[in-house]
Order: structure tokens, then C-alpha cells, then sequence
């Protein structure tokens, strides 16, 4: 194909075909190359979390052929998902529903130093900064969620992405591994097929909930956040922390569909009030 001729998506084409083709143009030396945003306006703007690492500053979002208005960018330490409930998870639930992302990646990258450092490793640079052991949390592995390979770090912020009430259930999550050298892409996580397997079972079940549940307290924001308190779920407790968070706000958004009825009701057995009679000539 001709340098700067965009792919034309097929009817089966979704966006992450589109950006997994340009991507190979782009790192084969066709830097033209870019996925045709107009053809796949129904799918973007993209979230992406990805590592703090500088390296990335030079490869995203340009391997992905996308332009920087449709890439939102998030950022930690290791591109790390700790729980379902947890301030990424946060960041990447108002990415889409203030700033309108329609699907989420999740890109981790080869030679990941995170991937690389033990928690003894750790508390020595720790201690190194003055930081004393005894007010750290007592598993560092757990809260920083250290990690042994970049693919198992993707698959499980993946999962716990999935599992969470905070994102739609009809937002593809994609995980995705960049070559910190070549910028080229593995897709390691395809969110499409995602897709198909949290609509079944004990996970489809949780997003059910979710979506009756936050309709409910949405409606008033702020006024329940003293009766619902988000846990923080262990690695590996994901569902079950979610399935105890969504009973909890279940019965919340029972008390605040209660409470609104009750006020309509009594707003409409309050008479108008009367108006005074009119003055002669007025």
C-alpha cells in the first residue's frame, strides 16, 4: 500500500484491527500511516493506562496511528489495576463517562523496571529516601502490585478492569504489550472477545446490578457517599469484593429510590398555595 493511503476499515473491522495494522506500517518505516478516525468515530476517543516510563513519551500515541485528541492518557507506576475499586479505576470510569472513551487499554511495555524490582529491592531504595519500614503497609507486593512478567501484570489489570462497576459492561478492555525499542505491538488481551465473556455468568450477574444500582444513587450524588464506603479488594479477591460492594449499594440505592418517592409523594399532597384576590381595576 502507497505511503500516506489510510486502511479503509471493513464491515468487520473494528478499531483495534485498524490501529494493529498501522501499527506494523508504522514500525515497518511508514510513519504516514493513521488510522482513519472518521471511519471509527463511534469507537473513540481510546483510554489508555500505560507506565510512567519516559520511553513511552516517544512511541504513544503515535504507534497507535491515533492523533493526541483521541488518546487519553493515564499513567502509574507499572500501568498497575490494584482492584476493582481503586483510584486507576476511578481515573478510567470518568475517562469514559465524562471525557466519552469508548474503549480502554491497557499497554504495558518490554524491559518494565516495575516487572523487574522485588520488595526487597525495594524497601533497600525506599530506605535509601528515608522511608522506615515500619510505615509501610505490612505486603508490599500486594499494595504496590509488584509483579513478575509485563503479560501477567496486563492480564490481571485486565481482569480486574472487567470486573468493575465503574466501567460499562459494553466498553471493550484490550491488553496490549508495546516493544519499548520498536514500538510494535502484541495484543495480548483482545477486548472484543472480552466482551462476549462478561455478558455470561457470575461477572454478567455483577454488572446487572451495577447498572440498576448506580441509576439509582447517581440521581444524587454526593448525598450517599457517608452510607457507601468503596473497599479496597486483595489480588485474587476481585469478584467477591465487587459481589460485597454492589450488595452494599444495592440496598443504598433501595434507601434513595425510597426516599425520592417519598419526597414526590409528599410534594404532591402539598396544596398550591393561594393566591391573593385580585384589587378592583388591576
Amino acid at each position: 500500500m502507497p505511503p500516506g493511503v489510510s486502511i479503509q476499515p471493513s464491515l468487520r473491522m473494528r478499531l483495534f484491527d485498524s490501529i494493529f495494522e498501522i501499527n506494523q506500517r508504522r514500525t515497518a518505516g511508514d510513519a504516514t500511516a493513521v488510522v482513519p478516525v472518521a471511519d471509527f468515530s463511534a469507537a473513540l476517543p481510546v483510554a489508555a493506562l500505560t507506565c510512567i516510563d519516559p520511553r513511552l513519551n516517544r512511541l504513544l500515541p503515535d504507534m497507535l496511528g491515533l492523533p493526541e485528541e483521541k488518546f487519553i492518557w493515564l499513567r502509574n507506576a507499572g500501568n498497575i489495576v490494584t482492584s476493582p475499586l481503586s483510584s486507576t479505576m476511578r481515573s478510567l470510569s470518568l475517562a469514559c463517562a465524562i471525557k466519552g472513551a469508548k474503549e480502554i487499554a491497557i499497554i504495558g511495555h518490554t524491559d518494565c523496571q516495575v516487572g523487574k524490582t522485588t520488595a526487597m529491592n525495594l524497601l533497600d531504595h525506599l530506605q535509601a529516601l528515608g522511608v522506615d519500614r515500619s510505615r509501610l503497609p505490612e505486603n508490599l507486593v500486594e499494595f504496590y502490585g509488584l509483579f513478575g512478567t509485563e503479560r501477567q501484570n496486563l492480564i490481571r489489570s485486565v481482569d480486574f478492569v472487567r470486573v468493575s462497576p465503574l466501567v460499562g459492561a459494553r466498553i471493550p478492555v484490550h491488553g496490549l504489550l508495546i516493544d519499548i525499542q520498536s514500538g510494535r505491538l502484541e495484543w495480548v488481551v483482545n477486548g472484543y472477545q472480552g466482551l462476549e465473556a462478561v455478558t455470561v455468568g457470575r461477572v454478567g450477574e455483577l454488572f446487572k446490578k451495577a447498572d440498576h444500582s448506580f441509576d439509582a444513587f447517581a440521581k444524587i450524588g454526593n448525598a450517599v457517599t457517608d452510607e457507601l464506603k468503596l473497599p479496597e479488594a486483595k489480588i485474587g479477591e476481585a469478584i467477591k469484593m465487587t459481589g460485597d460492594w454492589l450488595k452494599k449499594a444495592e440496598q443504598v440505592a433501595g434507601v434513595v429510590e425510597e426516599k425520592i418517592a417519598q419526597a414526590r409523594a409528599a410534594k404532591a399532597a402539598v396544596p398550591p398555595p393561594k393566591l391573593p384576590p385580585r384589587l378592583p381595576g388591576k
